[in-house]
């Protein structure tokens, strides 16, 4: 309660659409959270609530609690997708968007930066992959195998008019799974760069998402 009134006081708010319990707490007990969560929406300082890197079975666990208490139930999970971390998303949360209806918004469409293209030389000055405190990304961001597989969905992109940024949000944004995406960006052309993923939607056509897939699919987790 002291965190969302915190919040809600820097915000300059008198509430928050959404509240996100992010990352499960291993020492508390899901109904003590579950029960934290729907008191926020009660009380008036957020209209819905719903968590982030949850597993599908707390997720559902919460679900059911609050369906037991008469509570506020989760709507939403915040999971990390992209063209090569796809399963959390397309297996393990499946059932739960059939089922409770849960909607999804995703984060990190460009694979912390491999997907724009940059690291395929190496890791420049300045990037993410080059601050401090993010050596563990360095393995995964330079991998050969993946960036071999960008350098070829940046000649699918090209084909489309776009680069292969814009290929991988519009990707993440296009799929029925998702509700919508979380972009990163540290300057205004990241930003409008990001925002010309729009243009591609419409030229995701199933030809052109099975070109995709054929590049990517092979080399996701």
């Amino acid at each position: 309660m002291q965190a969302i009134d915190g919040s809600l006081a820097r915000l300059k708010l008198d509430f928050v659409d959404l509240v996100y319990c992010h990352r499960p707490d291993p020492h508390t007990p899901i109904e003590e959270t579950v029960w934290a969560m729907s008191d926020m929406i009660t009380q008036g300082k957020a209209l819905y609530w719903g968590t982030s890197e949850w597993s599908a079975q707390d997720i559902r666990t919460a679900w059911q609690l609050a369906e037991r208490h008469h509570l506020h139930k989760p709507v939403v999970e915040q999971p990390q997708y992209h063209l090569f971390h796809r399963s959390r998303v397309e297996q393990e949360y499946a059932p739960l968007i059939d089922e409770i209806g849960l909607g999804l918004t995703t984060w990190s469409p460009l694979a912390s930066g491999l997907l724009t293209g940059k690291y395929r030389a190496g890791v420049p000055a300045g990037s993410r992959g080059a601050l401090e405190g993010m050596g563990f990304l360095v393995a995964g961001l330079t991998d050969p195998a993946r960036n071999a597989a960008v350098a070829r969905l940046e000649a699918i992109a090209a084909e489309l008019g776009g680069s292969v940024a814009q290929l991988a949000i519009a990707w993440a944004a296009c799929r029925p799974q998702v509700s919508s995406v979380i972009t990163g960006a540290s300057k205004l052309s990241q930003l409008q760069a990001n925002l010309g993923a729009l243009a591609l939607l419409e030229k995701l056509t199933p030809e052109v998402l099975e070109r995709i897939d054929a590049v990517s699919r092979p080399l996701a987790d």
